[in-house]
């Protein structure tokens, strides 16, 4: 893949290359073995305590095709008229609770994010994209999945192989031809540097 952004200092390509593709090639295969490895990349997140409080969904085109479906029916009307074209959905899920001493754990959903991170570069690295959503019905999600307050829904992700999609509505499409851009580095930076 061409890298379109330009950085202000050097960094991994991986991170260049990354983005949440809206187009996803529906004629794209993506081999279990990748999706096993993403998923394992996140299961080496870090997190609170090692607490590890995130689980996922996952629905698979030709493997796990119910699941999938039921995933697409949980996302936001928005996300869905393109989500429908990747070949794996997951729902990234936390649990509000430490498993040790069933303390409040603060840090689950950061710590959900880090995995889904993870998960999102180790992606990149084997060619795939991920668009990560937190446009989900989380109270349907919990009734679909008879998920008790144990964990509770919060994202999901479209994973696949970008590519053109004839089926995906045009402006869909032009979204994946936009500019990345971020603020400069001073402006997330409050107090110190280096």
């Amino acid at each position: 893949m061409t890298i379109r952004n330009k950085p202000d200092r050097a960094i991994q390509p991986v991170f260049l290359e990354r983005f949440s593709p809206y187009s996803f090639d529906p004629a794209a295969t993506v081999d279990a073995t990748d999706v096993a490895a993403v998923f394992e990349a996140a299961r080496w997140a870090m997190s609170s305590y090692n607490e590890q409080p995130w689980r996922y969904i996952v629905g698979a085109r030709g493997r796990s095709d119910e699941v999938r479906e039921r995933i697409l029916a949980v996302l936001v009307e928005p996300n869905r008229v393109w989500a429908t074209h990747a070949p794996i959905l997951a729902l990234g899920l936390y649990s509000p609770q430490f498993e040790h001493n069933g303390k409040p754990n603060n840090a689950a959903q950061h710590d959900l994010g880090a995995a889904s991170a993870c998960l999102t570069i180790e992606a990149g690295a084997r060619g795939l994209m991920v668009h990560q959503m937190s446009g989900i019905l989380p109270d349907e999600a919990r009734e679909s999945f008879a998920l008790s307050h144990t964990y509770i829904p919060l994202t999901a992700l479209a994973i696949g192989r970008t590519g053109p999609n004839p089926a995906l509505p045009d402006d869909y499409a032009r979204r994946d031809e936009r500019e990345r851009t971020r603020r400069p580095i001073d402006e997330s930076l409050l107090l110190g540097g280096f």
